[in-house]
């Protein structure tokens, strides 16, 4: 049986670090596609679950992360796409979704061999988190107008190399197949 997951990376974000203000722009252009995203998999049931950043914070849980970004001066970029009842959450420390974190063991729980990556950064989370799906066999879309980038030069060859290297299909996020 094939199974879905869209994975919202690092949206959750207080928008108080070095390049914030590079990937600024790009987030709230990349934002409404993230929301009609999450709304497709919600409605259709498809699991979501959000990879995201302690920032250091290691006594943080999920619950603390959300509350912190919220009460940021960017909360207007995490509001739209805060986890609802439903989703589920796991903490990340560096760069790809699956490094050192309980992710691909909840994939496997859920029966889930497609993966939809949608957030931030482009050329960076996203595309190592692309790799580490691809070397685990799993599918992988990402919505090239559905996640967002630093450097306006490295986020196509970013896309292009998920593309070639990984097999991922990049599509439009109104493109995206669960």
């Amino acid at each position: 049986m094939r199974k879905s997951a869209l994975i919202v990376i690092d949206m959750i974000n207080t928008y108080e670090h070095a390049d914030a203000e590079l990937l600024i722009p790009s987030v709230r252009s990349a934002l409404p596609r993230v929301v009609r995203l999450l709304e497709r998999a919600r409605a259709t049931g498809v699991p979501v679950v959000y990879a995201n950043d302690n920032f250091g914070e290691w006594r943080s849980h999920h619950g603390e992360i959300l509350d912190k970004a919220l009460a940021g001066p960017r909360s207007e970029l995490v509001r739209p796409v805060q986890p609802d009842a439903d989703s589920l959450f796991v903490v990340k420390a560096r760069h790809s979704i699956f490094y050192e974190t309980p992710l691909g063991y909840l994939l496997t729980r859920l029966g889930v061999d497609h993966v939809v990556l949608t957030g931030q950064v482009t050329e960076q989370c996203v595309l190592y988190s692309a790799l580490d799906a691809h070397i685990r066999h799993l599918r992988v879309s990402v919505p090239k107008d559905a996640v967002a980038h630093i450097h306006d030069d490295l986020a196509p060859a970013a896309l292009t190399m998920m593309e070639r290297n990984m097999r991922a299909a990049v599509v439009p996020a109104d493109e995206i197949e669960f």
